[in-house]
């Protein structure tokens, strides 16, 4: 199994007292990146297990996480982290420095975690610690998502997270490696015809073609060393939001291009996910145009927004 995870995220493991989550951190990520609760109130009391410095340790826990995450670095968090509240507090700083929440959840059975914490003479706790783990995470396996967590990976079975390979892959946003120059443009608003003029003033060659859908389209080769980088709002108020958006998802899906999608783009989106939005006059417009495309172009724009 391939787990893939952003080079830049907060990872979350949940699960009950030997469940493998330690064994886990350790053979997929660096000792900088993982923040262990266990190995917290070890500094503090010289024992792993003290409870007694719980809070002085998660205090510590959030203060390196928050430390981390504005440096740009990844962080695991090795806690049982099988109560609502402490995950929410996690979300909580995820969103202030705005990465991607991932849960990794080690739902093992009851019995395996209680063989194996029988077998390291620092889980001095009872049965009943481990039985209480595994319910509060039954109770919350269903509300993950709910909670704000990006993705979530889940356990079964020991050997599925042994035979684990996690993969990192780089943020769409992040763009470092490229070096430009970049031509910005905001807010085209529907109006192809300008669009075009403005790529080909600024040295862009247009070949009209068919489309992938059969419709006309367009090659559109940069020049040299160039992209062009919309700051969205593509779509609305102009006589021709299809048009585009054929230009803008061929540059794009060509590698000669980005796009950031703006407000009018978002809304659109959730119309054509199927949800519930207000339909102003601009709406109105572009989805109009959209009906008179194929089906499969409106499922391109989908994706395209979608990211």
């Amino acid at each position: 199994m391939k787990l893939l995870i952003p080079d830049l995220c907060m990872v979350v493991l949940i699960g009950p007292s030997g469940a493998g989550k330690s064994t886990f951190a350790r053979m997929h990520f660096k000792p900088t990146e993982i923040l262990s609760s266990d190995a917290l109130r070890g500094l503090l009391s010289d024992d792993e297990t003290d409870q007694s410095a719980s809070a002085d340790a998660f205090e510590i826990l959030y203060l390196l996480l928050q430390k981390r995450l504005r440096r740009g670095r990844l962080c695991v968090i090795d806690a049982t982290n099988v109560q609502a509240d402490s995950r929410k507090t996690l979300i909580q700083y995820a969103r202030q420095f705005n990465v991607a929440a991932i849960a990794v959840v080690f739902d093992i059975n009851e019995q395996v975690c209680l063989d194996r914490n029988r077998l390291r003479p620092d889980r001095r706790f009872g049965p009943h610690v481990v039985r209480r783990h595994v319910q509060q995470l039954r109770h919350s396996l269903g509300r993950l998502r709910d909670e704000g967590f990006r993705h979530v990976h889940t356990f079964t079975t020991p050997d599925a997270s042994a035979n684990t390979i996690v993969e990192r892959t780089p943020l769409l946003v992040n763009r470092r490696y490229d070096s430009g120059p970049f031509d910005i443009i905001g807010d085209v608003h529907g109006c192809a015809l300008e669009l075009r003029a403005l790529l080909e003033k600024l040295g862009y060659h247009f070949t009209d073609i068919i489309d992938v859908d059969g419709q006309p389209g367009h090659q559109i080769t940069p020049p040299l060393g160039r992209k062009a980088t919309f700051l969205g709002d593509l779509v609305d108020r102009g006589p021709d939001s299809a048009g585009v958006l054929r230009i803008v998802m061929h540059l794009v899906e060509a590698g000669n291009g980005w796009c950031v999608p703006g407000n009018h783009d978002a809304k659109l989106l959730k119309k054509l996910q199927g949800r519930d939005v207000n339909i102003g006059h601009g709406l109105a417009l572009t989805l109009e145009q959209l009906d008179r495309e194929p089906l499969a172009f409106r499922e391109r724009v989908r994706r395209f927004i979608d990211g």
